[in-house]
C-alpha cells in the first residue's frame, strides 16, 4: 500500500516541482520588466543614455548599406502584426479542423492577451521613439514595450509549445533553438532600424516571457483539473494530441518517383517557355495586318476613350486582386487550410509549384521577349517588367484554378460550384483592369490563359494531387460539421 501511495504521489510532486520553477520564472521576469518600467518612467540617466548611446551606434552602422537595410527590414516584418496574425489564425483553425479545441483557445487567449499589453503599455509609459541622424525606418505609436518583441515571443512561443508534440524528438531542441533565435532577431533587428531602443525590446522579451509563462501554468492547472499528467513544457502543452496536429500523418511519401517527377517538370519548364517566347515574339513583332495587330491597337484605345474617375478607382481595386500580395496571401490561407483538412501534402505542392512556375515564366518571358506597353496611357505609370505576358493576370488564374482543382472533386457540395466561379470571374476581372488602365493589350492576356494552361495541366498530370481522393482519404471534418466548430470551441472552458 505505502508503495502504491508513493506512485501516486509522483505525478503530483512533479507538478508541484515544475510549478514552482515556474512560478519563479515568471515572477522574475515580471519584476524585471516592472523594473524596467520604472527606469523608463523615471528617465534614468544612466539608461537614457546607454539606449541614445547604442541607437547611434547602430545608425551610423546600418545607415550606409542600403541590402543591409532591406534585409533587416524582411527579418523584421516576421515579426509584425499581419504575419503574427495570420500564423496564429491559421493555426486556430487547423486546429479546431483537428478536434483540438483546447488548444485553439489557449491560443487565442495567449494572442488577444499580447495585442492588449501592447498598445496599453505605450499609451501608459508614453515614451517616444529614438531619433537617430540618418532616419532609414519608421514605426507609428510610442516606443515602450516593443510591441515586434513583445508579440514575436508571445506568437512563436505559444505555437512553438502547441505543436512541439507534432515534431519528432531528435527535433524538438533544434525547433525551441530556432523559435529562441527567430525572437532574438526580431528584437535586434528593431533596435538597428532605429525604431525602438534597447530597453524597449528588453522590456517586450521580459513582458512576452511572463505573459507566455502564465497563459502556459494555467492550460497546465486546466490539464490538472481534469486529472491529466502534466508533462514538461519540453514536450509541448499537450502530448497526447501529437498524432492529430501533425500535418500528414498518414502520408510516408509526397510522390511515388520524386526523381523522375522533377525531370518531368523541368523538361515541361522548358517547353512552355518555348511556346510563350513563340507566342509572343510573333504577336509582338510579326503580326503587323494580322487580326491580332488589330486587336492590340483597337482594345487600348477603346479603354483609354471610356477612362472615368470612377472605372479607374474600381480598376485599380480589382487590379490589387492579382498582384504579388493578394497572391501570395490566397495561397498562404489555402494551403494550411487544405492541409489540416485533408492531411496531404500533395495538394499544397500542386498549389506552390503552381505559383512558383507561373513566376518565373513569367519572368522568364516578360525577359526575352521584351514587348513594350501599349501605346497609351498607362495608369500604372512605369513597371520594371515588359508587357508580354501579364504577371497580374497569369497568377489569377494559376491560383484560382489551381484551387478549384483540389476543391471541386474533394466534396459534393453546392459550394464548390463557387470556385469554379471564382477561377473565371477573378482572372476575366484582373484582365478588364489592366487592360483598361493601358498596362497590357489583349494578347498579353491571350499569353496569361496559355502560361497557365499549359503549366498548371503539366502539374496535374505529374504531381496528381487528387490522388488520395480517389485512394479513399477523407476530410478530417466534413462539410457538414462545420457548424460544430463554435460549439466545440464553447465546450474547451468547461469540463470534459
Amino acid at each position: 500500500m505505502t508503495a502504491v501511495k508513493e506512485v501516486a504521489r509522483r505525478p503530483i510532486g512533479h507538478f508541484a516541482e515544475r510549478s514552482i520553477a515556474g512560478l519563479v520564472a515568471v515572477t522574475g521576469a515580471g519584476v524585471a520588466f516592472g523594473l524596467l518600467l520604472l527606469l523608463v518612467r523615471v528617465r534614468w540617466s544612466p539608461l537614457q543614455d546607454a539606449d541614445h548611446a547604442v541607437a547611434e551606434w547602430f545608425n551610423g552602422l546600418v545607415a550606409p548599406h542600403h541590402a543591409l537595410v532591406t534585409v533587416l527590414q524582411a527579418v523584421t516584418d516576421l515579426g509584425g502584426r499581419p504575419i503574427l496574425i495570420w500564423l496564429v489564425t491559421i493555426a486556430v483553425v487547423g486546429l479546431l479542423i483537428r478536434r483540438q479545441p483546447r488548444l485553439a483557445v489557449y491560443l487565442i487567449i495567449t494572442g488577444v492577451g499580447g495585442l492588449i499589453l501592447d498598445p496599453s503599455l505605450k499609451t501608459l509609459v508614453g515614451r517616444l521613439r529614438p531619433v537617430v541622424d540618418v532616419p532609414i525606418a519608421s514605426a507609428p505609436g510610442n516606443s515602450f514595450p516593443s510591441g515586434h518583441a513583445l508579440g514575436s515571443f508571445v506568437a512563436y512561443g505559444a505555437l512553438l509549445l502547441v505543436f512541439l508534440p507534432a515534431m519528432a524528438p531528435r527535433w524538438r531542441k533544434p525547433a525551441i533553438a530556432g523559435a529562441v533565435v527567430l525572437v532574438a532577431l526580431v528584437g535586434l533587428t528593431r533596435i538597428a532600424l532605429g525604431v525602438h531602443f534597447v530597453s524597449d525590446v528588453l522590456a517586450g522579451w521580459l513582458l512576452g516571457a511572463a505573459w507566455l509563462g502564465v497563459t502556459a501554468y494555467a492550460f497546465r492547472l486546466w490539464r490538472r483539473e481534469r486529472g491529466r499528467p502534466v508533462p514538461p513544457l519540453t514536450e509541448g502543452l499537450e502530448p497526447e494530441a501529437g498524432h492529430d496536429i501533425v500535418p500528414a500523418p498518414a502520408e510516408e511519401e509526397v510522390l511515388a518517383h520524386p526523381r523522375s517527377a522533377v525531370a518531368e517538370l523541368l523538361v515541361g519548364w522548358v517547353l512552355v517557355f518555348g511556346a510563350l517566347y513563340a507566342f509572343g515574339t510573333y504577336v509582338s513583332y510579326h503580326a503587323k495586318g494580322t487580326f491580332f495587330d488589330t486587336l492590340d491597337t483597337d482594345v487600348p484605345r477603346w479603354f483609354a476613350d471610356r477612362h472615368t474617375e470612377v472605372l479607374t478607382e474600381v480598376s485599380w481595386w480589382w487590379s490589387k486582386f492579382g498582384d504579388t500580395h493578394a497572391i501570395l496571401l490566397i495561397s498562404l490561407v489555402f494551403c494550411p487550410l487544405v492541409l489540416a483538412v485533408w492531411r496531404r501534402w500533395r495538394p499544397v505542392l500542386f498549389v506552390a509549384l503552381a505559383m512558383v512556375g507561373e513566376l518565373t515564366l513569367f519572368l522568364a518571358s516578360a525577359r526575352a521577349v521584351d514587348r513594350p506597353r501599349p501605346p497609351v496611357e498607362n495608369l500604372d505609370g512605369q513597371m520594371p517588367t515588359s508587357s508580354f505576358p501579364s504577371g497580374h493576370i497569369a497568377a489569377t488564374i494559376c491560383v484560382w484554378l489551381a484551387i478549384t482543382l483540389i476543391v471541386f472533386p474533394r466534396t459534393d457540395r453546392w459550394w464548390r460550384w463557387i470556385f469554379v466561379a471564382l477561377a473565371v470571374i477573378m482572372p476575366v476581372g484582373v484582365a478588364t483592369s489592366r487592360m483598361y488602365r493601358g498596362m497590357h493589350h489583349p494578347t498579353d492576356f491571350i499569353g496569361a490563359i496559355l502560361l497557365s494552361a499549359l503549366w498548371v495541366g503539366l502539374l496535374y498530370l505529374v504531381i496528381r494531387p487528387n490522388a488520395d481522393v480517389r485512394e479513399g482519404n477523407r476530410p478530417s471534418i466534413e462539410s457538414e460539421d462545420v457548424g460544430t466548430l463554435d460549439d466545440e470551441l464553447a465546450r474547451a472552458s468547461r469540463a470534459d
